[in-house]
């Protein structure tokens, strides 16, 4: 009954449900002749849980604080969850992630794509969606639509899903061709159409979020066809239980929201780079940074901030250059008023050691001066605030958020009465007047954005820059296999 009722579905709904009956299918077997905790038991007694994945930035890979990445951070979990250690195997591409699964493995990790019709496996419950995206070389203009792609060299990896959407696309474009690596990973092959190699390359959306920073000559194109699932697979034949514990482990992560905050926290990249300026950041990054890191890192001792905040502070302030001077007269690289600086003992704005100091202890005084009914990132964030706009104007925000029904103590609604103090029926009512509101609310944006980017610059950057060291082979497309026209 279950089967006709399922042919009916696939026969009646448009592809993309159809696909998704199929893939529901694959996740949720009807009949299983192994007891259902078989494969979970034997996890637990030999107490330790395989993994296969692959050693990339956004699955697996040794930063300098030790294992990282978005997956490794899930993988890590669910080993907690379970009560057993962690035994990756991480010498993986994506074609041969789920052979190992099948054959000898309990748990395949590796931005694997739900595709239907799985051989031997299980898929659990979508982790997140992957949107196959078009990227192109800069200095290529017009590609903006499918049809652009014809006579390009197009690359792809294999196996990774992204080469379906291209199969799609090519039935309707039958003179599309591209080639195809079951030897690279997405940062390989961002770094061929850097460097001319290829013209374009499909990957997914997010991938390119995590990539980008380290390759400014790579532009974003235009997505292509229905974005897919990243799931697990366990192997099939050997029990439900291990299945069922991953999808009741990855559905606690999604209602408790610490999914998407490890989603932002790898991922959340992509809007800040035009802002910043990527070349600009990054050699700033390399060129300034290494003079004050440790004077940051002392500073941060001192007064339990983490230095990274206290730098991203610094860098909006003035790009971490000492002798920055404002029109107003604010100096230095935390660009320190004349009061400020006398109140924190400094005598030399445009000394590093002291300019840093004076802005790390004044942080810290108005965030301990702030009422403890503010708590947590709140606190935080209305401190940096005040640090730019003034003690004074933040209580008068915080007066408006009250006026208009909002928490006074929430940064959310602090925010939306800030840009309020430039307006006269707003400032007229509070105690020290009109203030420019709408910039300490950038302020505070662009030090969180820029925080992020070294903590990630700070993770993640051994793992791209390995690719600088690995040797060139001679003919740059020997790695790919082409896929030909349809005629």
């Amino acid at each position: 009954m279950l089967t006709l009722i399922c042919r009916h579905f696939v026969a009646c709904a448009s592809a993309y449900y159809a696909l998704i009956a199929i893939m529901l299918l694959s996740l949720v077997p009807t009949l299983s002749l192994t007891p259902p905790g078989e494969h979970l038991t034997q996890i637990t007694a030999k107490d330790f849980i395989t993994v296969h994945t692959r050693n990339t930035p956004t699955t697996y890979y040794e930063g300098r604080q030790g294992p990282t990445g978005f997956e490794y951070e899930l993988m890590h979990r669910f080993a907690d969850y379970l009560g057993v250690s962690l035994n990756l195997n991480a010498r993986h591409h994506p074609e041969s992630v789920l052979p190992a699964v099948r054959e000898s493995g309990d748990l395949g990790a590796a931005a694997l794509p739900l595709l239907p019709n799985p051989s031997g496996i299980y898929y659990t419950r979508p982790i997140i969606q992957m949107q196959p995206l078009v990227v192109y070389r800069r200095g290529l203009n017009g590609i903006s639509e499918p049809s652009d792609l014809v006579g390009l060299e197009l690359g792809t990896l294999s196996e990774a899903g992204t080469s379906e959407a291209l199969r799609d696309l090519q039935n309707r474009h039958p003179t599309l061709s591209w080639k195809e690596s079951h030897e690279l990973e997405v940062a390989e092959l961002l770094a061929r159409v850097e460097n001319g190699t290829l013209d374009a390359a499909v990957i997914f959306e997010h991938q390119f979020r995590l990539n980008r920073l380290f390759f400014p000559n790579v532009e974003r194109g235009f997505i292509l066809g229905d974005p897919l699932s990243m799931a697990w697979a366990v192997p099939s034949g050997r029990g439900l239980g291990l299945l069922e514990a991953a999808n009741h482990f990855l559905q606690d992560l999604q209602e408790s929201g610490t999914l998407d905050r490890l989603v932002s926290r790898y991922f959340g990249h992509d809007d800040y780079l035009e802002y910043v300026g990527t070349r600009t950041f990054l050699d700033h990054l390399d060129a300034r940074l290494p003079r004050y890191t440790d004077l940051f890192q002392q500073s941060a001792r001192e007064t339990g901030f983490d230095w990274k905040l206290l730098a991203a502070v610094g860098y909006q302030e003035s790009h971490w250059d000492p002798d920055a001077v404002s029109p107003t007269g604010v100096r230095g690289l935390m660009m320190l008023t004349n009061p400020t600086a006398s109140e924190m003992g400094v005598s030399d704005r445009t000394d590093p050691a002291q300019s840093i100091d004076g802005g790390a202890r004044y942080l810290r005084s108005i965030k301990d001066r702030l009422p403890e009914s503010i708590t947590g990132d709140d606190r935080l964030f209305m401190a940096m605030a005040a640090y730019n706009v003034g003690l004074g104007h933040l209580y008068d925000a915080r007066k408006i958020a009250e006026m208009r029904g909002g928490n006074p103590d929430s940064w959310v609604d602090v925010r939306a009465a800030l840009p309020l103090l430039q307006q006269r029926e707003w400032h007229s009512q509070t105690r020290h007047g009109y203030a420019r509101g709408g910039e300490p609310v950038i302020y505070v944006r662009n030090i969180r954005r820029y925080y992020e980017m070294i903590e990630y610059v700070e993770r993640s950057r051994q793992q791209f820059f390995q690719l600088e060291q690995t040797p060139v082979n001679d003919d740059p497309l020997l790695l790919f296999e082409l896929v030909p026209p349809l005629n």
